[in-house]
């Protein structure tokens, strides 16, 4: 199993979301989240002041894949969340050793 956090800009939210879905995703943890790449913020004017925003509001979501649809779950969120622009966000892969669904005690894959 693998964690998937994938980064990206909030007015893509909803279509990777929506993606994700038919993709068989059937559940994702959302984070409202704020940082800077190699963009290091932008500069913004506000009632005739220059001001810079470091920190960029982005959304964080994060789903636990089996090992056999995490390319396409990679896929996936990289075809609906790219715009070309500098700024796109991260995907982050991480092994995920065990997952346990509280409710009924369901271990590993069964979990998700």
């Amino acid at each position: 199993m693998k964690k998937v956090e994938a980064i990206i800009r909030i007015f893509k939210l909803e279509d990777v979301k929506n993606a994700l879905s038919a993709q068989g995703v059937h559940g994702m943890t959302l984070t409202d989240v704020k940082g800077f790449g190699r963009q290091k913020g932008h500069t913004e004017m506000y009632r005739g002041t220059e001001y810079k925003i470091e920190f960029i509001p982005k959304v964080k979501i994060e789903v636990a894949v089996p090992d056999e649809n995490l390319q396409g779950v990679l896929d996936t969120i990289l075809r609906t969340a790219q715009t070309g622009q500098i700024g796109d966000g991260k995907i982050f892969v991480s092994e995920l050793r065990n997952t346990i669904r509280i409710r009924t005690g369901e271990t590993g894959e069964q979990a998700i």
